[in-house]
Order: structure tokens, then sequence, then C-alpha cells
């Protein structure tokens, strides 16, 4: 199995589980410092840190996997042509995990999944997409196939690349200068007006722009209040797009 799980540091666990919550997600984990969010597809995972930590309104980049080990073999099997063995079952903070190293220096964990089955009251609508930034688009794309994601067409033959996961959840390649980095954002396969006034009412700043490939809502990021540097000032949900 292969699912998107993103992990979001904050130090506004309850502001976020409010937004995450009015998006259509369900609470399925809740422990101390670390809650778990179910969509339709995907989950998103937060980890409560200080306000002013380092990692505060960071997103790490991960997936949730059936078994380690196999994850592991099938992984560096499908890398073996490319002449890279990228994933190794190491002992971190949380327990065993499996961590991948791409060839442009960046990393991410694929661990074992606590529940498998997705929340059935969760918004079927929405997804939760993971974003990798890197100036390497091709080796991550490799990378992500080699993981076992699935392509999905683009709408533009550029640098970007897309793709889902078996259970649930986007995966995006992005170029960006610089080290390479994590996004997090969200896809929404509805009318996103809805979603808007839905989030507008619950005291969140919302705003639906159209951009050269569809709508977009933008909603005021928990997050933004830190004043750190790396906060963007929203999070961004797309809506989904079909293509040919």
């Amino acid at each position: 199995m292969l699912r998107v799980r993103p992990l979001h540091f904050t130090s506004r666990t309850d502001v976020w589980e409010l937004l995450l919550t009015e998006l259509g997600m369900v609470r399925t984990e809740n422990e101390p410092g670390w809650q778990v969010f179910d969509a339709g597809s995907g989950r998103l995972a937060l980890h409560a840190v200080p306000d002013g930590a380092a990692e505060d309104g960071t997103t790490a980049f991960a997936v949730e996997v059936g078994d380690l080990a196999e994850f592991a073999r099938r992984t560096n099997l499908s890398a073996r042509d490319a002449g890279t063995t990228p994933a190794e079952i190491i002992t971190a903070g949380h327990g065993e995990t499996c961590r991948i190293t791409a060839p442009d220096g960046f990393t991410f964990l694929a661990d074992k999944a606590v529940h498998t089955a997705q929340c059935a009251d969760a918004d079927p609508a929405l997804a939760v997409v993971g974003v990798w930034f890197t100036e390497d688009t091709a080796s991550a794309t490799r990378t992500l196939q080699h993981i076992g994601a699935r392509p999905r067409p683009v709408p533009d033959a550029d640098e970007t690349a897309d793709f889902t996961a078996k259970n649930g959840g986007v995966l995006l390649v992005r170029p960006a200068g610089g080290t390479p980095r994590s996004g997090l954002g969200f896809e929404y396969d509805g009318g996103l007006e809805p979603l808007r006034a839905r989030l507008a009412s619950a005291g969140f700043e919302a705003t639906v722009t159209e951009e050269a490939f569809g709508s977009t809502l933008h909603v005021a990021n928990p997050d933004a209040g830190s004043g750190a540097d790396h906060v963007p000032g929203a999070v961004w949900v797309s809506g989904r797009r079909p293509m040919g």
C-alpha cells in the first residue's frame, strides 16, 4: 500500500484542527502532541511544537505503507537500473521507519500505517497534496515512480509531474531553486465557492481566484502569525481538473 500523509509541525494545533474539520477531514488519531486527520483521499498528521520553534509552520513530505521491509525491497528493486538504493530501514524518534534519499539530497520517511482503512466520514471530494520542490525535477519524478506512485497527466509538457498514491492522496513535483523542500496543499473535486463560504462562516479568511488551469481557494494560514519567513500566508485548495 502507499498513502500520502505529510507531517505538519505547528504551535497552533487548535486552529489547524478547526480548519481541517471545516475542510471535511476527520480526526482518526489523537495522542498528546500528535493528531492525524483523514481526508477522502490521503491523510495529514499534526505534530505540536512550541511557538517559535524552528519547525513551527513547516511540513515534512511523508507517506504511509503497509510493510516497511517489503516497501524498501520493492523501492530498491525498482531503482536498481538507475544504480541507486534509495530506501533504508532506520530507527527514528517515533520508532522504525523507512527513509528514502533522492539524488537531489531530498529525504522523506515512509511510516507503517497505524490503520489502513480511510475514514468513511471524511469528505470524499478532498485530497491531501504533498509537494516536492526541487531543481532536479527529473530525479524527483523517478524517485516517486520507484516508490510506487502513479503518474497522472499534467496540463503542460514542462518540468512538473503529478502522481497519485494507490491508497489515497496526491504527490506533486514542482521546479524551484535552492535547497529541495516540501509543501502542503489540498485538491477538491467539487465547487470551491461553497467550500469558501463554509470556511468563512467558521471565521477563516478565504478567497477563490482564477488561475491558468482552474480555480484555487486560498485560506489564511493558521501559522502565519508566527512571523517566520518560511511560513506562507495561505493554505491552498485547488479545484480538481480532469485531464485528457
